[in-house]
């Protein structure tokens, strides 16, 4: 049998990982929690339970293995693929998991950005196969990134960009993101972000509907703020329409920057958004100076 890739998605609370043919499908998978307020070995032996699983089942079907490709939250050092200080992983701080994995399995091993390789796979197989440059986004616990152009990944000067979920888009905002910035969009606009503004709207509030948000705020998470919008809670919408905002403003000065083809925009929240995505390209026109966004 040909031989056949593994694919590792490291995130902030789980590892994923496939068996994957040169066409770009998934044959197996498997999936651990990943631990990332421990060591660093403990958080890699997380992603050694992946990658073994799969490649046991990659043996029992008689598949070769020849390489492995990881997608880690960023920042990161390329292409060695050290993990430089991603706010997702605390447990690694300029950790070399690339030359880790190498010398565990012996044998081909990319490492990059989990927006880029998003965006690479929505450039060749999915949403943005039929266009020339696409501007990918994945919005989740955090806002990752990508920009194809040419169906080759642009990684900037130094193969740290494109950062684009902590663009600033309020200086004088109240809020820190973990990344050290001052109002940049993750800080703003994540999933822990819009928690936080629940959060802090519903705690000053006595009338608020227990039955929709539960009797203990601190479990508020962004499925309890769209189960809130779809029952009709005023709170919710004005934290979905006030996040819907700032993706629009930000959008806006993407296209402004470098008008791709297309925008994908994919991640755990994408669903959600997939619904407000009307109203973002209704307001889109007025972010941007581009004709015909939106």
């Amino acid at each position: 049998m040909s031989s056949h890739s593994i694919g590792v998605d490291i995130g902030g609370t789980k590892v994923a990982a496939g068996l994957v043919d040169a066409e770009g499908r998934i044959l197996h998978r498997a999936e651990f929690p990943m631990y990332v307020l421990g060591s660093a070995e403990q958080a890699m032996e997380c992603v050694r339970s992946a990658i073994c699983k799969v490649l046991d089942e990659a043996r029992k079907n008689g598949a070769t293995v020849g390489s492995i490709g990881v997608a880690s939250p960023g920042p990161l050092a390329l292409p060695e693929g050290v993990v430089v200080s991603s706010p997702n992983l605390p447990c690694w701080r300029n950790f070399r998991l690339g030359d880790a994995i190498r010398a565990e399995y012996r044998m081909t091993t990319i490492i990059d950005n989990d927006a880029n390789a998003a965006g690479l796979a929505e450039a060749l197989w999915g949403a943005g196969a039929e266009y020339a440059s696409i501007f990918c986004a994945t919005i989740g616990t955090g806002i990752g990134t990508a920009l194809v152009l040419n169906k080759q990944l642009y990684y900037g000067h130094t193969a740290v960009a494109p950062e684009g979920g902590h663009m600033t888009i309020d200086l004088h905002a109240a809020v820190h993101c973990d990344c050290g910035k001052r109002g940049c969009l993750e800080g703003m606009a994540s999933g822990p972000s819009m928690a936080r503004r629940a959060r802090e709207r519903l705690s000053g509030s006595k009338s608020y509907d227990a039955a929709l948000w539960g009797s203990d705020l601190a479990q508020i998470n962004p499925r309890v703020i769209a189960a809130a919008w779809r029952a009709g809670d005023p709170v919710a919408t004005d934290i979905l329409r006030e996040t819907c905002d700032l993706y629009a403003v930000w959008l806006g000065n993407v296209i402004d920057l470098v008008e791709p083809a297309a925008i994908v925009i994919g991640g755990g929240l994408s669903s959600l958004f997939s619904e407000w995505f009307d109203y973002i390209c209704k307001i889109l026109p007025s972010c941007s100076i581009v004709p015909g966004a939106g």
